[in-house]
């Protein structure tokens, strides 16, 4: 493949953490904007100098706008091994491209940025000064310049191994940041009503992203809690709607999460949640209701499902019961009362969720959710499938040595059928995964092992 012009080449910096989360993010982002993830390194991995294509800088501005996994973009004119590769590459940039931003009228300046090594100040000038051939008209301002042109270099991975001269020198112009601050801002620990697991306020804004989130959008959670995911969508202009099984949770009852804190106050709710960053106009509502019978007339009403299921950690998986279900040697119940700790395997949850994400979404919309997996038996057919939706990307999240959650991207390709409900039992998807309906007591023993040996290891 030809690759495209210099005025296509953008080097994106890339934040070092969430590393597996970072292509889907950047592919989802620019797949909204009207663009496409061309990489024209051979190589991206862990590294967080990515080179790519874009077709604007309008696409590129408005994927900064987003992305919570990049740090900055630059518009690329040169790319070197060795400050000799760098000089000819800028010197073969057209001159034409950088005349607007470097004519007298032009104020700037030029920052060094290293990874994995600091340099001195002198060191800094001496590569300011090496730039000297390039056509720079205008006048330093430090303070406030018009442009910012900066020199990035790489020196590898390994802090314990860092080499004399960068493995890849970067120049170019500046075009924006991205969304990190969103992180501190939107913090947990900051946040008026929090449950036992409430998202991390970075990855709730990665889920809305992959998920493709947008302006007038209406995303729907399931599995809502204390509406930490909603609050990530709303951020991004969409109208939030959640569910959830649990009364008290819902309407911001019972004991409170936060230490020191005995019951939940009057205002803490899911939309004091909202309100408290002035999104309370994007919220829909929220009602108590079980997943596991979707109270929905047929219709697409959703453009994005995020969602985080309980995987029966800290959140028990309960579904509502029936007269019929009811274990023999109880009571029965009265007609006005249905029995809502029956167990709600992780295998059933699943396919539910996937079949009401085909029933609800728009042709397009896209499925967001973690899938709990015990490590050492987690192969990829263990992902829930559906004929109604295309796998886009699945990252994962240690938690433990011996378990993870995976984050699941799925997109609608075909509308939904009445056959399609029950396709996932002839998949050769559906039998694995049930293996994973002990996951709780796969990770209870994990934990139970990991307390004997740091109990026996304090007392030899």
């Amino acid at each position: 493949m030809a690759l495209p012009g210099p005025v296509n080449r953008y080097l994106l910096l890339m934040a070092q953490e969430h590393l597996e989360f970072r292509l889907p993010e950047i592919k989802s982002l620019l797949s909204l904007f009207g663009g496409q993830f061309t990489n024209i390194q051979e190589t991206y991995g862990k590294s967080p100098f990515w080179i790519l294509s874009i077709p604007s800088e309008d696409i590129a501005r408005n994927l900064m706008k987003r992305t919570v996994c990049a740090k900055s973009i630059f518009e690329l004119w040169g790319h070197g091994k060795s400050p000799e590769e760098l000089y000819n590459s800028l010197k073969n940039y057209p001159v034409e491209k950088m005349v607007p931003f470097l004519h007298s009228d032009s104020t700037y300046k030029i920052k060094i940025h290293t990874f994995n090594k600091t340099l001195t100040q002198e060191e800094k000038i001496k590569r300011i000064d090496a730039l000297e051939f390039l056509p720079f008209e205008g006048k330093v301002n430090l303070k406030k310049p018009q442009h910012i042109f900066s020199i990035l270099e790489d020196y590898g991975l390994d802090p314990n191994c860092i080499p004399e001269n960068p493995h890849n020198i970067y120049f170019g112009r500046w075009i924006a940041d991205g969304q990190r601050e969103l992180i501190e801002s939107y913090s947990v620990k900051k946040r008026h009503f929090i449950g036992n697991t409430s998202m991390d306020a970075g990855l709730s804004f990665i889920m809305a992203n992959h998920g493709k989130v947008k302006e007038n959008d209406i995303v729907f959670d399931p599995f809502v809690g204390t509406g930490g995911l909603l609050i990530a969508s709303a951020h991004f202009g969409a109208y939030v709607y959640g569910t959830d099984i649990d009364y008290n949770t819902v309407h911001g009852l019972g004991k409170a999460s936060r230490k020191n804190q005995k019951w939940r106050g009057p205002d803490e709710n899911i939309r004091a949640n909202l309100r408290q960053y002035g999104l309370e106009k994007y919220y829909l509502d929220v009602l108590v209701s079980d997943a596991s019978k979707p109270s929905w007339r047929k219709g697409t009403y959703f453009d994005a499902v995020i969602t985080d299921p309980p995987y029966g950690i800290r959140e028990s998986t309960r579904r509502t019961g029936s007269q019929k279900e009811i274990p023999k040697g109880i009571e029965k119940c009265p007609e006005s009362h249905v029995p809502v700790s029956l167990s709600y395997h992780l295998s059933d949850m699943f396919f539910d969720l996937l079949n009401f994400a085909a029933e609800t979404l728009v042709l397009g919309g896209r499925l967001v959710y973690w899938l709990p997996v015990y490590t050492p038996e987690y192969t990829e057919e263990m992902v829930p499938w559906h004929p109604c939706l295309k796998l886009i990307s699945n990252c994962e999240q240690k938690l433990s040595g011996r378990t993870s959650r995976r984050l699941i991207t799925m997109e609608k390709v075909k509308g939904f059928e009445n056959r399609d409900q029950y396709s996932h039992l002839l998949s050769d998807h559906f039998l694995p995964y049930q293996g994973h309906n002990s996951f709780r007591e796969k990770y209870f023993s994990g934990v139970t092992k990991r307390i004997a040996k740091e109990e026996k290891s304090s007392q030899e």
